[in-house]
């Protein structure tokens, strides 16, 4: 109302000498200025909320003039103690200082931020700095102070690590009284959470892709290597005021987390050469503790693996031999942690494996670690784990090693002791006869990425290989098992095409000069041959819909490459009687159209030719690409089960299904 007021009555600008305000306006305002001054907390923080919203949503020049008004009084609530409505100001300022009417002003506004740094509590300040930070056009000053607040509590960290201080601080100077940081550390109740909220603060800071500000890295770094050190009791503090944050923060889960995400986002900002040796040291004991819960652990193999990955980007001397140093001593853990009792620290153990081999699988020194290391064959043997979690896993994982083992081109270790063969067989086991979802799944995203990375050898082999798979997924029960077999289907017909090519007759009708060319299109017969056609043309009737939708994608791809999107009128147009609706082979195409029209459940699809459709018959796949409306299929797969549902035809079979129905099955299941 009050914006409303102000935008449509007033006839001129407003002067901040001169508040001409229209009549409703005056009301509203003489309202919130008396609620401001009111000694009722409730109307005060009706007043900031309504502040607050007013100048998140409205940048016109006029909330200047508003918030002249009010400016005193709210400044007073930062400093007066029996107000407790200090947060709801730093609200309001963050809104404001994204606000162009205040952020391009030069005097009060700011330095109203300023004070408000300085007053509020570092719980209350912590949100207003790291959103100040984020303003672009903040004072170079505002933003140092902001800064420095953030960085106080890890200041104070540091200083109780040891007395007198080993190495430099954080800051030269703080923007509020340390002892208030001090009595929030040593207390039970705020420790861990004042300490959360600024991790959570400067991680979000490190996240920007530009920084505003220069963070002192290696000081922080050691810092967060004082909490974790903190946390788990490996560190004896010298001075009073370490030893009791350190009996309040142990095994502390929360503030563990909250440190190991912020050291896995610091490498992509800076390195900090001198301390990766010790960081190296206090990740390998969280490794090792087996104090360290299963969360804290996962946090841990995310923040080693983006420091392994700096460490391989490293150059400075004796780099070679402390990188082989930390890679065995990483995979010692790893593998006392893969034969751990606990499947969540199994299954973060080989997620940690695969995105190792992911990022690091280029460098000598890992390769040459991890196959001289028991890993691989301990994640073989977890193909068999009773958890179905940590099986899907450990396929993905034995899929990656397979780069390295198999697939490479010169593998590291001479006598290579990995078969090929064997796991290719555990993997198509697993995809046939395993009991749960997870890992079938796993083991076609596998075989689809060997394909993509054209792993599987010679175009027969790799016939083979996908045949064999098709036709067990076909099968399956999970739907996302039969879409990832889509999708492996989709990478081999865009392999195969790419690598043989289409013969094509551009000025010939196509659908004819597609016919006369089937014996020299070898990628079709190899698709007939992999029985290819048989899935799709299943799949397009299956009960889910993503089934449908991917295998009517894949053979309007295939019909742009064998037929040029040709319909059979195209052919009749052009006297090829041979194949119109008379013959054996039109006659079974005009069947398949019309059982896909219908939307057949897939269970209930023949695929062995049993009313004359050969899927396996390159003449009879050229003609239902040409002749078959897949657009119109498409249409009808996009449609909302809504049209069916909502129909009287539905509501009759509904009420047909509840006749005869016994008494303890008469709730309507709508």
């Amino acid at each position: 109302m009050l914006t409303l007021s102000v935008e449509s009555e007033m006839t001129k600008p407003l002067d901040t000498k001169d508040c001409d305000w229209p009549a409703c306006a005056k009301m509203i305002i003489k309202h919130i200025e008396d609620s401001l001054q009111s000694s009722s907390a409730s109307h005060i923080e009706q007043s900031l909320k309504l502040l607050t919203s007013l100048f998140g949503s409205c940048r016109a020049p006029w909330t200047e003039v508003l918030w002249l008004g009010v400016a005193k009084q709210v400044e007073s609530f930062l400093t007066e103690e029996t107000v407790q409505a200090q947060h709801m100001v730093a609200n309001l300022l963050l809104n404001m200082a994204w606000s162009p009417v205040f952020c391009d002003s030069e005097g009060s506004f700011w330095a109203l931020v300023t004070s408000a740094l300085e007053h509020l509590t570092p719980l209350q300040a912590g949100p207003l700095a790291v959103g100040i930070l984020r303003v672009y056009k903040c004072p170079q000053d505002v933003r140092i102070q902001a800064l420095t607040v953030l960085l106080q509590p890890m200041d104070c960290i540091l200083r109780a690590a040891s007395q007198p201080l080993e190495y430099a601080g954080l800051l030269d100077e703080s923007v509020s009284d340390p002892i208030t940081v001090e009595s929030l550390l040593t207390s039970k109740s705020s420790c861990a959470s004042l300490l959360c909220q600024t991790l959570a603060h400067l991680e979000e800071l490190l996240s920007l892709v530009r920084l505003p500000v220069d963070l002192p890295y290696t000081p922080l770094l050691r810092s967060l290597m004082t909490i974790l050190q903190f946390c788990n009791g490996f560190l004896r503090p010298a001075s009073p005021l370490g030893s009791t944050i350190s009996r309040i923060l142990i095994n502390c889960f929360r503030v563990q987390r909250s440190a190991l995400d912020v050291i896995a986002a610091i490498p992509e900002k800076r390195d900090c050469n001198a301390l990766i040796g010790s960081l190296f040291d206090v990740l390998l004991a969280y490794m090792e503790s087996p104090n360290t819960s299963p969360t804290v652990l996962k946090k841990t193999f995310h923040a080693s693996l983006e420091w392994l990955v700096c460490l391989q980007e490293l150059s400075y001397s004796n780099s070679q031999w402390e990188q082989t140093k930390i890679l065995e001593d990483v995979f010692l853990v790893l593998q006392k942690h893969l034969c751990s009792p606990c499947w969540e620290v199994r299954d973060s153990s080989l997620e940690f494996v695969t995105e190792m081999i992911k990022y690091l699988q280029d460098h000598d020194e890992f390769r040459q670690s991890l196959l001289s290391s028991e890993v691989p064959r301990l994640t073989e043997s977890l193909l068999e784990d009773p958890e179905s979690y940590v099986r899907a896993s450990a396929v993905i994982a034995v899929g990656h090693l397979a780069f390295i083992t198999y697939f490479a081109p010169e593998s590291p270790v001479t006598g290579n002791q990995f078969n090929k063969e064997n796991t290719v067989a555990k993997l198509q086991e697993i995809l046939s006869t395993d009991p749960e979802g997870f890992p079938r799944r796993a083991v076609i995203k596998i075989f689809t990425k060997w394909l993509k990375q054209d792993c599987l050898g010679q175009l027969e082999e790799t016939e083979q290989f996908v045949s064999r798979a098709i036709q067990t997924v076909e099968h399956d029960l999970d739907w996302e098992v039969r879409l990832y077999g889509l999708k492996l289907v989709e990478v081999f017909c865009t392999h195969t095409i790419c690598r043989l090519g289409v013969p094509r007759r551009p000025y010939a009708p196509v659908l004819s000069a597609a016919l006369s060319s089937i014996p020299q299109n070898e990628p079709l017969q190899i698709f007939c041959r992999a029985k290819l056609f048989s899935f799709l043309f299943r799949s397009l009737c299956d009960c889910d819909k993503p089934v449908g939708h991917r295998a009517c994608h894949i053979l309007l791809v295939l019909r742009s490459n064998f037929c040029s999107g040709s319909t059979l009128k195209d052919s009749q147009g052009t006297g090829d009687s041979q194949w119109s609706g008379d013959s054996p082979a039109g006659h079974s195409i005009a069947w398949l159209q019309r059982t896909l029209r219908q939307g057949s459940l897939s269970q209930n699809f023949p695929t062995d030719g049993g009313n004359g459709v050969d899927f396996q018959d390159p003449w009879s796949m050229i003609l239902a690409l040409g002749t078959i409306d897949f657009e119109e299929l498409r249409d009808e797969l996009n449609k909302s089960s809504d049209h069916v549902e909502k129909s009287p035809q539905s509501l009759l079979q509904d009420i047909l299904a509840t006749v005869g129905t016994i008494e303890e099955n008469e709730a309507d299941c709508y």
